[in-house]
């Protein structure tokens, strides 16, 4: 049998624990800020009523995820689950974080075309397998999908294209 600090140690050492624990602290955070808005009903819902329900989702699915954890680390399987992968792909999440980044630097200042475009481009070259031909494709269909949904049908106040606007 082993010890309790050394289950202790191999619990808290999961990545899937530590996922599942953020997303406890995110679904806590999600639904004590909806809290302070109006619920309202099923039938005539208030604006906490959305966030509070994600954010108690969010809290259910963290449990479940930080359990499955718990279970697969007493299950007497030693593999590694460091935190970091091996092999990390620093490029990769550089431009997948740099995406929303460039959308509202680009949307800010020169509407939904430039911001959705840039959004997406530079998301997309953080795949490996991408190419350029591909990668703009991608990006005209996603914002010609983006522009007529969002400011047309949803009719989101967001200027398609400006000049150094500031919303």
């Amino acid at each position: 049998m082993r010890s309790p600090t050394s289950l202790l140690r191999d619990f808290a050492s999961r990545r899937d624990f530590y996922a599942g624990g953020l997303m406890v602290l995110l679904g806590l955070g999600i639904t004590l800020k909806g809290a302070t808005y109006h619920l309202g009903t099923l039938m005539h819902m208030g604006p906490g009523f959305f966030p509070t329900s994600l954010g108690v989702l969010l809290v259910l699915i963290g449990i479940a995820i930080a359990g499955v954890a718990k279970s697969t680390s007493e299950d007497g399987s030693e593999e590694d689950q460091s935190l970091l992968p091996e092999n990390p792909q620093w490029w990769a999440w550089f431009c997948i974080l740099m995406g929303p980044v460039l959308f509202i630097a680009l949307g800010s200042y020169f509407g939904m075309i430039p911001g959705t475009f840039a959004c997406v481009f530079i998301s997309a070259l953080g795949d490996r397998t991408a190419t350029w031909k591909g990668t703009l494709i991608l990006s005209t269909v996603v914002t010609v999908f983006g522009v007529i949904l969002f400011s047309y049908f949803l009719q989101v106040p967001m200027p398609i294209l400006t000049w150094g606007g500031g919303l």
